[in-house]
């Protein structure tokens, strides 16, 4: 049998006879379109006018771009990335704060709770310094964020009975964790039973003091 080698030989020259040549470019080598600064400082103000963004998602962003085009400019691409960033923010078209705000505010109102606030602002970029207001608000909104979720879940005193099944008591404790949710404020909550309008008004109460 021919070994590999006369295998890739006797295969490009089909290809040859077949096309007229060979190419050893991917096809996503030969889609890739030239780049420069000019043309990345667009991109990144069309996404800064489309979407609140974070500075450490639009560098990623920009990125992105870089990796899946050709460089054209004769200065490093990664550098032009932090160089708009910068512009960007110097514009006010980025404010980690700001943002951190923005988002940990939006994720408390859907019933998310600080865990996941904190996870989402770490993935988003922000540091420490920007996002620790956003956080400690999250934090104060503790309470009315669980209540929240079990309202928008039928969960504990929301739901139509109450049941007395360890299983169902797990998996939903097991939700308000996944939603970012301590465990004591979850068992706390699912211990309200349904029609206990007094327990219930109590925890209305404690979340509009939050």
């Amino acid at each position: 049998m021919p070994d590999m080698a006369v295998l890739i030989v006797l295969n490009q020259a089909r290809l040859w006879h077949k096309h007229g040549m060979v190419s050893h470019r991917s096809p996503s080598a030969r889609s890739r379109k030239p780049l420069g600064a000019a043309r990345l400082d667009e991109l990144a103000l069309a996404y800064v006018a489309r979407f609140a963004t974070s500075r450490a998602k639009l560098t990623r962003y920009l990125a992105r771009k870089v990796r899946e085009s050709e460089w054209s400019d004769e200065g490093d691409a990664m550098a032009a990335c932090e160089a708009i960033a910068d512009r960007m923010e110097r514009l006010h078209f980025l404010d980690d704060r700001q943002y951190a705000a923005m988002r940990a505010g939006a994720m408390t109102r859907r019933g998310l709770g600080v865990q996941r606030v904190k996870a989402q602002l770490f993935v988003d970029g922000i540091a420490p310094d920007d996002s620790g207001e956003a956080i400690a608000d999250a934090e104060d909104k503790a309470v009315a964020a669980a209540v929240g979720f079990a309202r928008r879940r039928r969960f504990g005193p929301f739901a139509a009975r109450a049941s007395d099944d360890p299983k169902d008591r797990e998996r939903q404790v097991a939700a308000f964790v996944r939603a970012g949710h301590s465990l004591s404020l979850a068992r706390r909550i699912l211990a309200v039973p349904p029609g206990d309008a007094d327990a219930l008004a109590a925890l209305d109460a404690e979340a509009a003091f939050d």
